[in-house]
């Protein structure tokens, strides 16, 4: 049996990571360790709290005797360390607690794993480990920086069997990448992050876990302990809490109030169901080459204000009886507003976030060719499933949606009109 360490398993990604692997595999024991601040909720792994392959800890990734004692109680395999603060916007208003959490918090649970994972020193002197060992920090596209938008509306990454691009990616492995794609996904620019592309972050946020980046390589290479870091696009899914864009949107809009954009809304992101990351991080877990990093995404790029219009019309579509023109019985409950304010009129635009990044674009060629990688779900079905889950899982909406974020969330947009 495999026993799991997952830091922030009650936050968006960690939860939907423990909910996939308890699915996937029978013989495993998952460790979750949470600190249960704005965005960790125990409703959201409440049915994976009763399963006796799980056991929760309350805590702090910083907290060195916790941690400590966790690994002195359990034979940790993996430590899956998701645990972060992780918003933007909150890291332009306190960069400190970034710092502490994403950097130093890593570093605590690097110390901790490799001092209960090390057996004895090689011929030249570095540790040794324990066999089937792994520590994977998980991380951002954000820790690459930007990238330019050469095609401000996009253009086919694809256009009659010949990419539009001349930037050494290769048809072949495109071909599983964008298997059972039903629309030719758009590209906004020539480049794309690699894991070779030179670490520029721009933000407090994207900095703070760069270094973790580069501290959790640098163990590997100082110590030789058995590591993996994993870069994502921007995550949507079910579970995510309502201060991303995707959530916020969809909670505004059934609430007919006004949906923020920054700027003019054309920063563009590349996107990935929740679900697709989390095999992607098993697949690290399970055949990734120790000490490398690996891109998870790829190949969803929209731009934000195309992402607030397409939710809007997609919502329109799943509530409204068409015979009727009326919303639908089972969605009356749930929709605070006349049906005619459900319309692009919603759409505010408000000052710009500060350092803005204009494009991010992931190239998981690596991932692909190297563990069979690829994002199975195309935006306009994943976005799809993400709205029919927060419509019917309004409950667990009203529950994290406290004071506490009320607060944050009147603080971060009623003056920026």
């Amino acid at each position: 049996m495999k026993t799991y360490l997952v830091t922030g398993g009650a936050g968006f990604i960690g939860a939907n990571f423990v909910k996939y692997m308890l699915k996937k595999y029978d013989d495993i024991k998952i460790i979750i360790l949470d600190k249960l601040t704005y965005a960790g909720n125990l409703g959201t792994i409440k049915e994976e709290l009763k399963d006796k392959r799980v056991e929760f800890v309350k805590g702090d990734i910083g907290n060195r005797e916790l941690v400590e004692n966790i690994f002195m109680q359990h034979n940790i395999d993996y430590v899956v360390n998701f645990a972060a603060e992780s918003h933007v916007d909150r890291s332009i208003e306190n960069p400190k607690i970034f710092l502490e959490t994403n950097i130093l918090g890593t570093q605590n649970l690097l110390d901790i794993s490799k001092q209960h994972w090390i057996i004895g020193k090689d011929e030249n002197g570095y540790p040794t480990y324990k066999e089937g060992k792994k520590f994977l920090q998980v991380s951002t596209d954000e820790v690459y920086g930007f990238l330019n938008r050469e095609y401000p509306d996009g253009k086919l990454l694809i256009d009659n069997g010949q990419l539009t691009v001349d930037n050494g990616l290769k048809i072949e492995e495109l071909k599983k990448v964008l298997e059972d794609r039903e629309v030719m996904p758009k590209i906004f620019g020539e480049k794309f992050f690699t894991e070779e592309t030179a670490l520029n972050p721009r933000s407090p946020y994207a900095t703070s876990k760069t270094a973790a980046d580069m501290l959790t390589r640098a163990y590997s290479e100082t110590y030789h302990m058995p590591i993996n870091v994993t870069r994502c696009s921007n995550n949507y899914g079910p579970y995510h809490f309502p201060e991303k864009l995707i959530p916020l949107i969809i909670k505004n809009i059934l609430e007919g109030k006004k949906l923020p954009v920054y700027g003019d809304g054309k920063q563009v992101r590349d996107w990935l169901y929740v679900e697709d990351h989390c095999k992607g991080i098993d697949m690290v877990i399970n055949g990734g080459k120790l000490g490398e990093a690996y891109n998870i995404g790829g190949f969803n790029e929209e731009q934000n204000i195309n992402i607030v219009k397409l939710t809007i019309d997609t919502i329109r579509k799943l509530i409204i009886d068409n015979g009727q023109l009326a919303i639908k019985e089972e969605y009356k409950n749930i929709v605070k507003c006349n049906l005619n304010d459900i319309s692009y009129d919603l759409i505010t635009y408000v000052q710009d976030r500060l350092g803005h990044d204009a494009r991010y674009a992931i190239d998981p060629s690596k991932t692909v060719r190297e563990l069979g990688f690829y994002p199975e779900t195309p935006f306009n079905i994943g976005i799809e499933k993400t709205i029919k889950w927060y419509l019917n899982n309004q409950d667990w909406v009203n529950e994290v949606v406290s004071g506490d974020y009320q607060k944050y969330y009147e603080k971060m947009y009623s003056n920026k009109n």
